[in-house]
């Protein structure tokens, strides 16, 4: 898995952490709906779901950020994501839910005969914490698998992994390898440009 990340970035509106836990069953199941509605209707108008705010929970008014991810037998078909909250949940889902299907650019987009098949989660993103290290060592220490998601940035390259890619690379050593290459950076690049944030994430 080895998401990919849109230009929504930005802080607006109360923060996410508390209230992601706090989403109530029925609130989940309205958010994954309004994501599979919104890939229908790309399929069916080339054009992203716009939710309606009007009749929907406070919660899923309130600005959040989310990544949508999209699996097909077992295998990642697309995703893509916001680091930060700066519109309404319901929306960022929609949005989102539509870009993994159609605008990541290391797959083709998403075609109808694939949508009984799809496996789509959604992680609701807690808000980027940076981590102040000095090194690559010290960056390893303060990593903490299975719990970290991470945001790596030395402009103009910028990727992350969500917590979950743990799950394929348990070594922190490993983990961070991998995401220098998929920055476009050779494993063991280190600069005094680098910048890293942290994030946890409520899966669903």
């Amino acid at each position: 898995m080895h998401p990919h990340s849109n230009d929504s970035v930005g802080n607006e509106g109360p923060e996410i952490s508390e209230r992601g836990m706090g989403l109530s069953d029925d609130e989940r199941e309205t958010l994954r709906r309004v994501a599979l509605d919104s890939i229908r209707n790309g399929l069916e108008t080339g054009c992203p779901l716009e939710p309606g705010l009007d009749r929907i929970p406070p919660a899923l008014r309130a600005p959040g950020a989310v990544f949508v991810t999209l699996n097909l037998h077992g295998k990642l078909r697309g995703c893509v994501g916001s680091f930060e909250a700066r519109r309404p949940l319901l929306e960022d889902v929609a949005q989102n839910a539509y870009s993994a299907a159609f605008r990541d650019f290391r797959f083709p987009p998403l075609v109808d005969a694939e949508l009984p098949d799809l496996d789509l989660h959604i992680s609701l993103l807690t808000p980027l914490v940076p981590l102040e290290v000095e090194c690559r060592e010290d960056l390893l220490k303060e990593l903490r698998p299975g719990v970290d998601g991470l945001l790596l940035e030395d402009p103009p390259h910028r990727a992350t992994f969500l917590p979950q890619v743990w799950s394929s690379l348990e070594d922190p050593e490993d983990f961070l390898g991998e995401l220098f290459l998929k920055a476009g950076l050779p494993r063991d690049h280190w600069s005094k440009a680098l910048g890293f944030h942290r994030y946890g994430v409520v899966e669903f």
